[in-house]
């Protein structure tokens, strides 16, 4: 397993077991292009996020075919979907995204509308596949009863400090996978006494444990990084495992714990 690996969506195209994230951002141009040679193949943006257009000429730019990157990107609660994701499209300067998640539930519903306009642009190509981000079990079981058709993803806020096994296990059964945003709570917990002891047993960092709990949970981490030494950090989590008993013990460091002040999903 490595950077290009990849898992399986329920719609039976592939996705990378690991993605850069790129809120905040401040070049994205030259981190995506730096990325990119080092071997990610998951970029996540968003319109909101500013980095749209840097994004899309870093994956133009690269050489690299545009069918061995993964881009996910997002539309807003208050968007019609469907022109939103031709209007995202024309940023980035792509022809087709490969996932477009709606970004967060609008308050009071579960965003129906939003959904059908998502599943219009899969119907014409422009989205590969869909998903949503912040959403409920209740509020995905909504969307699938109404319109049969199931997100591939849910990209929710997830750590050990913060993360809900009844969601894991819900999306496992609905063949639904979770891509994990904030994954290093933005460096908050990272020297949490026991996470610093066990990173140390296995030589690795505490970034680099939170990452592969999350890969071996079967989630996707979305981890954003600017610096050059922090992109290579976070994908050197491949040359080792860390055992059944120590994932139940990094599990149990679960407190709900958010960097928003709220996991929306609980």
């Amino acid at each position: 397993m490595n950077a290009k690996s990849k898992v399986l969506l329920q719609t039976g195209r592939k996705m990378p077991v690991i993605g850069l994230g790129t809120w905040l951002m401040a070049d994205p141009l030259k981190t995506v292009t730096k990325a990119l040679r080092m071997g990610y193949r998951l970029i996540d943006t968003s319109g909101d996020y500013g980095t749209q257009p840097g994004v899309g000429r870093a994956i133009r730019d690269s050489g690299i075919d545009r069918a061995e990157v993964f881009l996910t990107t997002k539309v807003e609660e208050h968007d019609d979907a469907y022109k939103a994701t031709l209007r995202d499209l024309k940023e980035l300067g792509l022809d087709y995204a490969d996932l477009m998640l709606i970004h967060r539930p609008p308050e009071d519903e579960v965003g129906l509308e939003l959904w059908k306009g998502l599943i219009k642009a899969k119907h014409q190509g422009l989205a590969k596949d869909i998903g949503v981000s912040n959403y409920s079990i209740d509020q995905m079981q909504a969307l699938i009863d109404a319109t049969g058709e199931a997100p591939v993803v849910n990209q929710i806020e997830w750590s050990p400090f913060g993360h809900s096994m009844e969601m894991l296990g819900y999306c496992q059964e609905n063949g639904i996978i979770i891509q994990s945003y904030s994954p290093l709570t933005r460096h908050e917990r990272l020297d949490d006494g026991m996470l610093t002891s066990l990173a140390e047993q296995y030589g690795k960092t505490p970034a680099q444990l939170l990452i592969r709990w999350n890969i071996q949970l079967g989630n996707v981490p979305i981890v954003k990084a600017d610096q050059e030494h922090h992109l290579k950090e976070n994908i050197d989590v491949f040359d080792f495992e860390i055992s059944d008993d120590d994932m139940i013990e990094i599990s149990s460091l679960n407190e709900q714990y958010s960097i928003l002040g709220l996991l929306p999903y609980v």
